[in-house]
């Protein structure tokens, strides 16, 4: 591969044995990569936010902050991040150490017959174990059929770098990746710092149609973030 001077870099890449021979072999990258840039200054860089629950990421994640603990400034790098499922929870709550309101998202039904943000369903932590997926299933499959939800923040308490952080993002971050910047930057928890976001976040639910067809039906676009 050609590197940034122009010379010529040999460069390895190490393939996974192929199990299934009707597919090629995948090398999966890690969502999270962190490290000390300098003394008090960590820096987590985060691809995507991969899993429907984020429980994988989310525990990734708090690997990632635990080794970083003794930094007094925190650089999170969202540029290309591609967005993802709930795991962007645990990221926003890494943001502040209380529990608060991020947002809501309502279903054409739900916000036709009229609502109150008070009285939504709240999500405020990652379902971790296979007894609180199943509920969290459950909830949603069965109880609360139109998804109409409220996100609150963990309130996973206090970190040394707390009024420390700068996100970065580009034109590249997008979908939950914008949402934890607009949080973040609507609630004063860090410095933006890069170029204006895609503005392609986008709400979405499943639905079936025939022949196994699962397209996505979407519910509300949201606005790029701009850099102040």
């Amino acid at each position: 591969m050609s590197g940034r001077n122009g010379g010529v870099r040999d460069v390895e890449v190490a393939l996974p044995s192929q199990s299934d021979r009707s597919a090629p072999p995948l090398v999966r990258v890690s969502p999270v990569c962190h490290r000390t840039l300098d003394e008090g200054v960590g820096y987590i860089g985060i691809n995507s936010f991969p899993g429907d629950a984020g429980t994988v990421f989310a525990r990734t994640l708090d690997d990632a902050v635990k080794d970083l603990a003794d930094c007094s400034r925190m650089i999170f790098d969202l540029r290309g991040n591609i967005g993802g499922g709930l795991g962007s929870l645990r990221l926003m709550s890494y943001l502040c150490p209380d529990r608060r309101p991020i947002g809501y998202n309502l279903s054409r039904k739900r916000a036709d017959r009229g609502y109150r943000k008070e009285d939504l369903v709240r999500i405020d932590r990652i379902p971790f174990g296979k007894l609180n997926q199943l509920m969290l299933f459950v909830r949603f499959k069965y109880l609360h059929k139109d998804r109409s939800i409220a996100l609150w923040t963990e309130g996973l308490g206090a970190r040394a770098f707390h009024g420390r952080i700068a996100i970065i993002v580009n034109e590249h971050t997008k979908s939950a990746a914008e949402m934890v910047a607009d949080f973040a930057s609507a609630n004063g928890l860090a410095t933006l710092v890069g170029t204006q976001t895609a503005g392609e976040f986008l709400g979405a639910v499943n639905f079936r149609l025939a022949y196994g067809y699962k397209p996505e039906s979407p519910s509300v676009a949201g606005s790029p973030v701009t850099i102040a």
